[in-house]
């Protein structure tokens, strides 16, 4: 609970600053937009329905009614939109031409795929078939990807994320980004290449590109795991990735003295560090005069902790840690959980 509502904080920041930055604009051309039957659940769904509902498409919600936090189902109500629990039937659906599902989290069979008239498309956060699955962002961030984009492509039965290609936006992945603002960005920007396909839809299912299956990468559901930090294979970009890719929704881990510990901010990796000897993987020290933990990662390179929580106590600084922790220990050196994975 307090990882979601750090990343509804964040992302309601960064949401703000885009939004300021950057005002999302559309000119509908000549055609109508076909009726559409809207899928989704989450904040990455929610600019996409706002902007279709803005720019008068006429359209309908199906979502989720399990949590009552959901955002979409809150849009719904206050606008008075046409609101219908999943599952749902395909009476409904032939009543809508266009099914376009974003962030639904659902597998949508058979008879509803084949429902609809114009069919149905998917907008995913990224350029497929690179990071087919639930986590795409995360992913990408964690690969060290120097770009992501969007995609919306047709919706085929019994897999996800493999149909074909009507439209795509790249965008570049910066060193200095976190996860919750390339949430953020992605999903104005799926949304306006939504709305830009929804209508010109007949064009772009015309012209509709198969994904390439040589080329398909997977981004499965994220768990908990892989927060835990191998220390002698994992360099120090690397984890500094991965830190960046799951910031306000998990945070690194690994032990101390038979204690989890939580690495809570992490700098991003400098070429030089003034110690006297380059650290094995796994050893630390403090560098007074940046008042950080040093830690050895694996290929001789270092990272830098200014921030942790050790299992049982509040957050800490590295310098509190130093004073408080590291007389208890006769060798300066994190270890790995069980469950590590790489």
């Amino acid at each position: 609970e307090m990882n979601a509502r750090r990343l509804l904080n964040h992302y309601l920041k960064f949401r703000r600053n885009f939004l300021q930055s950057n005002q999302l604009r559309f000119n509908a051309n000549s055609c109508q937009s076909p009726k559409v039957l809207f899928f989704g659940t989450d904040y990455f769904s929610l600019p996409s329905l706002q902007l279709l509902h803005q720019n008068n498409v006429e359209i309908s919600v199906v979502t989720s009614f399990k949590s009552p936090a959901n955002c979409v189902r809150k849009y719904c109500e206050k606008q008075k939109l046409p609101l219908y629990r999943w599952p749902i039937t395909p009476q409904l659906c032939t009543a809508h031409e266009l099914g376009v599902v974003v962030s639904f989290g659902h597998m949508i069979p058979v008879h509803i795929i084949n429902a609809f008239s114009s069919g149905i498309i998917n907008v995913h956060a990224s350029l497929l078939p690179r990071w087919r699955g639930a986590a795409p962002i995360i992913y990408a961030m964690m690969s060290g990807d120097s770009k992501t984009g969007v995609s919306i492509m047709t919706i085929k039965p019994h897999h996800f994320d493999v149909g074909d290609i009507l439209a795509q936006r790249e965008l570049e992945i910066r060193k200095d980004i976190f996860m919750p603002e390339l949430h953020c960005t992605l999903s104005h920007l799926g949304a306006e290449l939504l709305l830009d396909t929804v209508y010109n839809v007949r064009e772009r299912i015309a012209k509709a590109t198969p994904q390439d299956e040589a080329l398909a990468t997977y981004a499965p559901k994220i768990k908990s795991n892989i927060t835990e930090i191998v220390w002698q294979k994992q360099n120090a970009m690397e984890l500094y990735d991965r830190y960046r890719a799951l910031y306000g929704f998990k945070t690194l881990t690994t032990s101390f003295l038979n204690k989890q510990v939580q690495l809570l901010e992490v700098r991003q990796p400098q070429q030089w560090f003034d110690l006297s000897t380059s650290l094995i993987p796994s050893h630390f020290a403090f560098h007074r005069a940046r008042k950080s933990l040093i830690i050895g990662c694996a290929q001789g390179t270092m990272l830098e902790i200014t921030q942790l929580r050790i299992e049982g106590k509040k957050p800490m600084s590295a310098q509190d840690f130093n004073n408080g922790f590291l007389k208890q220990a006769s060798l300066l050196q994190f270890h790995q959980n069980k469950n590590a994975v790489f």
